[in-house]
């Protein structure tokens, strides 16, 4: 019977260094993507065809892939709204939430789908905690592009219109 205990609390004593997170299988696209990448462009299709730039014509960015299966993501509009002072307007908080974007989380990347799957744990978007995000993805050499399924567009006067975002990244070397 002490023998039990003592294996048994030995066992939870040793369970806070035993990592839950995703291994990645690093064979094949899976590998490739790891890593950290900036970003280049962030495109949306419209409905009839036409390409806008929602952030602006050089948005700034920010994408890692890690080996344990997580995933940061961070970007701001080009260009980056400015403060007046030290201390932000109603007006001025708005824009700067409005033109930066960020969360992390865990991904799973089905190769034979095309598909990069995140688990969001955190976002400065409190509503997408706990969301999982779809992106199909095409890697060419140093580039990885995401592509979003149609979704209703939050830029100012789209009307809410369905739109495509491309993100285009570049491996950070």
């Amino acid at each position: 019977m002490t023998t039990k205990i003592l294996v048994l609390l030995f066992g939870i004593l040793l369970l806070p260094g035993v990592s839950f997170a995703q291994k990645i299988n690093y064979k094949g696209i899976a590998g490739k993507v790891v890593g950290s990448w900036k970003l280049v462009s962030v495109e949306a299709t419209r409905p009839n065809g036409d390409i806008i730039r929602d952030w602006g014509q050089t948005p700034t960015g920010f994408l890692a892939y890690d080996r344990n299966g997580n995933v940061t993501v961070q970007f701001m509009r080009d260009p980056r709204p400015i403060a007046v002072s030290g201390i932000l307007t109603s007006d001025e908080t708005k824009a700067a939430f409005d033109g930066y974007y960020a969360y992390f989380g865990n991904y799973q990347i089905d190769e034979k789908a095309g598909v990069v799957t995140h688990y969001i744990k955190g976002s400065l978007r409190p509503y997408e905690v706990g969301s999982v995000y779809k992106r199909l993805f095409e890697l060419s050499g140093d580039k990885l592009k995401l592509s979003t399924p149609p979704m209703p567009s939050a830029a100012a006067g789209s009307g809410g219109e369905s739109r495509i975002y491309k993100l285009t990244w570049e491996r950070v070397k």
